[in-house]
């Protein structure tokens, strides 16, 4: 790294500026200038995907012969992006198409056999997965032998061989020599869209794919990098200027003006799409991405909204619950937190998972209970793969699948017991890794160096998240407040910092009101360098000490914390 810095230094960049793009992989000016500016022709060729060239066929195949086809789309913001983008584009190259969405209540996670019942129904010969299916093999088997034929993208990591005849669009398959592996789902289904609009000689503008692709994109906390930067960074730039109804009254309900980022997304936008499928159905968030009608589209706007709010009461009452029966020996916490019970929706298992990892260092599992099955999801940490440490246990699970950093489970109730022991005894090896919470930061910084040059520098570096976190900053101090702190909404901080110097910063600190006695006397701070509508630039604490207190921060070698999900929103 140290080398790569320098060599982009000599090049021309600021020398904090090198230093950040070497930390991301960045090693000559090329691969700096593409990362800096994302640019439409950074996106890779779609057929270059295996399984591509043969989807497309058998899309024209169907289109010919007169077939309807089926599309069962995962009910996240993942999974209903892509398939919006998939209806809307299939559609107009001249194929009737039937969205499928799971109900996670009635159905269970991903394509499911009844989804192949409902496609006999609808009279359809092919169906198409988005967002699911990579584990589905009794699914499509059963459609196989319906007579259904199946395409299946998905971004998930394959485990057991689908049938022979289905064709699978992944970039995880091991023939698959695809030059960008860690698209989303509403990824692979712009790149299927983008294919089957050249094969059908419909002009698109593949700008106004992105701009929905970008959604599920930064929901779904893939990494930002590559392709996956790209389509977010120029999926943002194009919800300012969309004018489909749907997600105007979208960007309306949730409170959002431009410039958009991936906070937003992550925070606002998204939170919105998920809810009713977390809560109920998901068909409402399709309906939005799809409606065209401006009146309508602010009816559905309000309702997903008003699911929203429902889910973040549910939520909070589980986290609450969640925390007191996984904290009663918080002097032995174990290394895996693993909780269930009866009265928890399965719907929100995940975010609250989410927010426990995140408030407790520690990879998280929680699971709703039902009958002699329970249900959930499981949230990690920055640098504990929970996909891999769980899959030595597939056997022992109903279902499971996921990725690095957030998994999904069912697993008999009776057995609930003895699997947690099982993970947490394995779970020693991290015993140091959670016990010690570590902020690497990225910059050090006085108040007087937070100036609108460095932050429009700074900026450049967004769209932030997975793969990118947000450069994580270390003000020193010694720092002291001008006046008592502000405080506002449920919790949250606001402040009015100086150094000895007269530099002057403003503190932000979400949910800091408890830890305000943290703020007294001479202090540092780590945070975020964020701006702020009303105050310009203000620092978003993550955590403050007295000056006079031992070095514990490190100086990043990698990457810093970040808050960037639904689970605050």
């Amino acid at each position: 790294m140290p080398s790569a810095a320098a060599a982009l230094e000599v090049s021309g960049f600021a020398g904090w500026v090198a230093e950040l793009l070497a930390r991301r992989g960045i090693e000559d000016p090329a691969s700096a200038d593409a990362f800096l500016h994302p640019a439409m022709d950074h996106l890779h060729d779609p057929g270059q995907l295996a399984g591509m060239a043969e989807a497309v066929d058998r899309l024209i195949a169907a289109k010919n012969a007169g077939h309807e086809v089926a599309l069962v789309g995962d009910y996240d913001v993942d999974g209903v992006t892509g398939c919006a983008i998939l209806v809307a584009v299939l559609r107009a190259c001249g194929l009737v198409v039937h969205p499928i969405i799971p109900h996670r209540m009635h159905d269970g996670y991903g394509f499911q056999p009844v989804h192949v019942e409902r496609a006999l129904e609808l009279g359809v010969q092919l169906l198409i997965t988005v967002d699911c299916g990579v584990s589905s093999h009794a699914a499509a088997a059963a459609s196989l032998d319906a007579g259904i034929e199946v395409i299946v993208t998905d971004h998930h990591l394959p485990g057991e061989p689908l049938p022979e005849k289905v064709i699978q669009i992944n970039p995880h398959q091991d023939c698959c020599s695809y030059p960008f592996g860690e698209l989303s789902g509403a990824g692979l289904a712009l790149k299927l869209a983008v294919a089957a609009a050249k094969a059908f000689e419909r002009v698109i503008d593949p700008r106004l794919l992105v701009r929905v692709a970008c959604l599920g994109t930064i929901a779904d906390l893939v990494p930002l990098r590559g392709e996956n930067r790209a389509i977010a960074a120029i999926g943002l730039e194009e919800l300012a200027r969309t004018r489909s109804p749907g997600l105007k009254a979208l960007i309306e309900v949730a409170g959002l003006k431009p410039p958009f980022t991936a906070a937003d997304v992550g925070f606002r936008l998204g939170p919105r799409l998920n809810a009713p499928g977390r809560l109920d159905s998901a068909e409402g968030a399709l309906d939005l991405l799809l409606c065209r009608d401006p009146q309508h589209a602010r009816r559905l706007a309000g309702e997903l909204d008003q699911w929203n709010r429902d889910r973040q009461q549910e939520q909070r009452r589980v986290v609450t619950e969640a925390r007191e029966a996984l904290t009663a020996d918080r002097d032995s916490l174990p290394a895996i937190l693993v909780a269930w019970k009866e009265t928890w929706h399965r719907g929100v298992v995940g975010v609250a998972a989410g927010r426990l990892a995140k408030e407790l260092n520690r990879p998280t599992i929680l699971l709703a209970v039902d009958g002699d099955q329970a249900t959930g999801s499981g949230r990690s940490i920055p640098g504990i793969h929970l996909h891999d440490f769980l899959k030595q246990w597939d056997s022992d699970l109903l279902r499971f699948g996921g990725h690095a950093q957030a998994i999904g489970m069912t697993v008999k109730a009776t057995e609930l017991e003895d699997l947690r022991r099982h993970w947490q005894e394995a779970a020693e090896v991290w015993r140091e890794r959670v016990d010690v919470r570590r902020f690497e930061y990225e910059l050090e910084l006085t108040p007087r160096q937070i100036n609108h040059q460095l932050f429009n520098q700074l900026s450049d570096f967004e769209p932030f998240g997975q793969g990118n976190r947000q450069p994580l900053i270390r003000i020193p101090g010694p720092l002291h407040l001008e006046r008592s702190p502000r405080f506002f909404g449920q919790g949250h901080l606001s402040a009015q910092a100086m150094d000895r110097n007269g530099g002057r910063i403003a503190l932000l600190g979400w949910g800091w009101q408890e830890r305000s006695a943290s703020l007294e006397g001479e202090f540092e701070v780590l945070g975020y360098l964020e701006k702020d509508r009303y105050r310009g630039s203000v620092v978003r604490l993550v955590d403050c000490r007295p000056f006079a207190a031992a070095d514990n921060n490190t100086k990043a070698n990698g990457l810093g914390e970040d808050d960037l999900g639904e689970e605050g929103s």
